[in-house]
């Protein structure tokens, strides 16, 4: 049932996975026999709005995919998830994101990416599609960096503009541009993207340089080890729930979703995160990035 008090705009990647099961990762130049092969709808933006969709959250996706089946089947799956797509753009000339994903039995993954309609998304593009978009006073904006620090920027812009909260996932991690930490979005790094970020040796460290930069929280994710929550000067370190992982391709995606749900509805950033968290883990128990993305009724029978 979705909750028209938590309303999410997400704005970046869409991309359709191609995902093979490997024992173990290959090295470089070698090859190894998969095992299965599946292809899934992804993008770590359109992850992130069926993550949000999927607890309850009403989601309007900003974003690009190519004039192709692709594209089609992507689309149809974020519609199909409950996720307003009618402001995406379809591009005529391009192809639509593509990732080739590898994941080994222990869950671990490789991933390389051809960007295609979504190295296309920029500032007009974003301004075309928010111009008439007017959220309830309790919003969050979601973005991702899968596109060019133009469209990022725009949409950061228009959130901040109509009071929105921001969210940012940093992934992959590239300097912060001086105008984005200006609107004071909370980060979402992992640990490596919170350490290049920060040129800090440790998490802790590098989520103090990044917040003091922002003037706002930050949480850098730890992967099996939990999260970290840097606000007001504190750091505050939040365990994991423990489970036998199958994939864990997307789980950085459904925190990032979850969370925006959550701050959407109204929760404090630390019992958001706590949400969010439990359903990033329950994540990696199904293979595939949106297959196993869980409903809030799934996560709050966790957290009692």
């Amino acid at each position: 049932m979705v909750d028209i008090r938590a309303t999410v705009v997400v704005a970046g990647s869409i991309n359709v996975d191609l995902i093979v099961g490997v024992p173990a990762l290959p090295g470089p130049g070698e090859t190894v026999l998969g095992r299965r092969f599946i292809q899934q709808n992804g993008g770590k933006s359109a992850n992130q709005a069926v993550a949000a969709a999927r607890v309850g959250a009403q989601v309007t996706m900003l974003g690009a995919v190519g004039a192709d089946d692709l594209g089609r089947s992507a689309l149809s799956g974020l519609e199909e998830a409950g996720v307003d797509t009618s402001r995406c753009r379809v591009i005529e000339d391009t192809h639509t994101g593509l990732a080739l994903i590898v994941v080994d039995d222990g869950g671990e993954n490789q991933i390389a990416v051809a960007s295609g309609a979504n190295a296309r998304l920029d500032r007009a593009m974003i301004e075309a599609q928010t111009a008439s978009l007017v959220p309830p006073e309790i919003s969050v904006c979601l973005l991702g960096f899968e596109v060019h620090d133009e469209a990022v920027i725009s949409a950061a812009r228009w959130a901040a503009a109509h009071g929105l909260r921001i969210v940012v996932n940093p992934a992959p991690a590239r300097a912060l541009q001086d105008e984005l930490l200006s609107f004071g979005p909370i980060l979402t790094p992992n640990e490596s993207e919170a350490m290049a970020l920060s040129g800090a040796s440790d998490p802790q460290a590098a989520a103090s340089s990044l917040s003091a930069r922002s003037g706002a929280p930050v949480v850098v994710t730890l992967g099996a080890e939990g999260a970290l929550l840097f606000r007001e000067g504190e750091t505050e370190r939040l365990p994991a729930m423990r489970v036998e992982p199958v994939d864990t391709t997307g789980a950085g995606d459904a925190l990032n979703g979850i969370l925006a749900a959550e701050l959407a509805r109204g929760a404090d950033l630390r019992e958001a995160l706590r949400w969010a968290m439990v359903g990033a883990t329950l994540k990696t128990t199904v293979a595939g990035a949106q297959a196993g993305l869980p409903s809030r009724e799934t996560i709050a029978a966790y957290l009692d």
